[in-house]
């Protein structure tokens, strides 16, 4: 499973011939001068900063709003490919949601032997006060974001689960829209699935896991750390589209057994919270005393039926990466299936016979840190120096609970303008599935580019791009 560049997959060749899904743009970009091109892409990037589709990386000086690279080549799956994904993501998603009401409850799955209990209850995303509670309708993650990865015509790798607050959501819906206002026509000659449903989706899940003392139209608010936040955008983008408030800590508080918002016209009940914030930083009173962005009290409303938290604290124990591995035998064991969608091999380098191959290996494999994300903490191997992997060699040793290790895949490329023309670039994928009565997700997904030519590393806050993702209707 190593990196070969001659096989990777071309998600837009077949050797020299345009596969079916990609001739429409192919002929786009062919009739398209280089000095208009350059024009809408000056466009699109004004358009960007226009509504604010900025990010910020901690610890980082330079522009404190920064925009990610936008990619105009759209990605394109088609019907029966998205039928696959989205199958598997479901049955993922629901999984994932059966693991942590068990875990927080009877722990069978653990008591079968099917899964180490160290992993689960000493992990640092448990949550000891999510013990024998259970959430309105059984659901824990109700925004489940899969990290997926192409490496052939048939065959998709989840890479990671963000089962807690996964975000670009908000680039998604700005990709499609930009693209739609920039070209128009390619969206009346391709019948291209819609994704701007996606808000009023949303809402309808996080209202459909109202508490049970809820009387009445649940009244939804987003908490954000505030502007700060790398991702505070989005947060205040999903709050217009949806139509509901955008709140701070301290524009709430608890008295009695409900939460109330403060409003020009008095207290205001909140029923359901979409939490953007961590969980160390939800309640002073249950986790850090020295939090200034959370509610204190908040917890003691959530378990008595006052209110829900969604997703739910503790569910990011279903996405540490060292748990990651055990989700198909979670598919097993909770729905009686085999999975739709493999995961990639791993080695656990907790495991001494494990550590050893990865140690011997480590000019092959990429390292990640088990509580790692957004492209930090992490080695790729083939990439990377004799210096640098004797450095990396040295913090797993010390530490080696702390990393799996995975082959550098054969990622899939998708074609991306680049100053020539255009030019394969590697590409995964982050559909966002919504957990609520019922399991749904809109066609398309956040596509994120490796904008360096042989470059694996996609994130946003590691140089990566992102582009629209179509998926095309029957």
């Amino acid at each position: 499973m190593a990196t070969d560049q001659n096989a990777i997959f071309n998600e837009m060749l077949n050797g020299q011939e345009v596969r079916a899904a990609y001739q429409s743009l192919e002929k786009w970009h062919n009739a398209m001068p280089l000095d208009l091109r350059s024009l809408k892409q000056s466009e699109a990037e004004a358009l960007f900063r226009r509504v604010g589709i900025t990010f910020a990386v901690y610890g980082e000086g330079g522009d404190p709003e920064r925009l990610i690279p936008f990619d105009m080549f759209p990605r394109v799956f088609t019907d029966g490919e998205w039928r696959k994904l989205d199958r598997g993501i479901r049955q993922r998603a629901a999984a994932l949601n059966a693991f942590l009401a068990d875990v927080y409850d009877r722990r069978e799955i653990i008591r079968a032997g099917r899964i180490p209990e160290h992993l689960v209850v000493q992990n640092e995303a448990y949550e000891k006060a999510a013990i024998g509670f259970r959430p309105p309708k059984g659901v824990y993650s109700h925004i489940v974001g899969i990290d997926l990865v192409r490496t052939g015509p048939d065959q998709f790798y989840v890479l990671e689960d963000n089962c807690r607050t996964p975000s670009g959501v908000s680039y998604m819906l700005q990709n499609r829209e930009i693209m739609m206002r920039m070209f128009p026509q390619l969206f009346i000659e391709n019948r291209i699935a819609p994704v701007d449903n996606y808000a009023q989706m949303l809402r309808k899940t996080l209202a459909s896991v109202a508490p049970q003392k809820c009387d009445g139209e649940p009244n939804i608010v987003i908490l954000t750390p505030g502007q700060f936040n790398s991702a505070y955008y989005e947060h205040s983008f999903l709050a217009d589209m949806m139509g509901v408030e955008l709140v701070e800590g301290q524009d709430l508080f608890v008295e009695g057994d409900f939460v109330w918002m403060k409003t020009t016209e008095g207290p205001k009940k909140v029923d359901v919270i979409y939490r953007r914030i961590d969980d160390a930083f939800i309640d002073p009173l249950c986790f850090r005393p020295d939090s200034m962005l959370g509610v204190p009290g908040l917890m003691s409303v959530y378990r008595s039926g006052g209110v829900n938290i969604c997703s739910c604290p503790g569910a990011g124990v279903a996405d540490d990466k060292a748990v990651y591995t055990f989700v198909p035998e979670m598919i097993r064991f909770y729905l009686g299936e085999e999975p739709i969608l493999d995961n990639v091999p791993t080695w656990q380098c907790a495991k001494t016979d494990d550590c050893k191959y990865v140690l011997e290996h480590l000019s092959e494999l990429v390292v990640k840190e088990v509580h790692g994300s957004g492209g930090y903490g992490m080695l790729v191997g083939p990439k990377a120096d004799a210096s640098t992997i004797e450095a990396f060699a040295a913090k797993i040793r010390e530490k080696p609970h702390n990393y799996i290790a995975q082959p550098t895949l054969a990622l899939s490329a998708c074609p991306t303008f680049v100053e020539e023309g255009i030019a394969p670039r590697h590409v995964d994928l982050r559909p966002y599935c919504l957990v609520g009565e019922k399991i749904e997700l809109v066609p398309g997904g956040l596509t994120r580019v490796a904008l360096t030519e042989g470059s694996l590393v996609v994130n946003s806050s590691q140089g990566g791009g992102v582009k629209d993702t179509w998926v095309l209707a029957e």
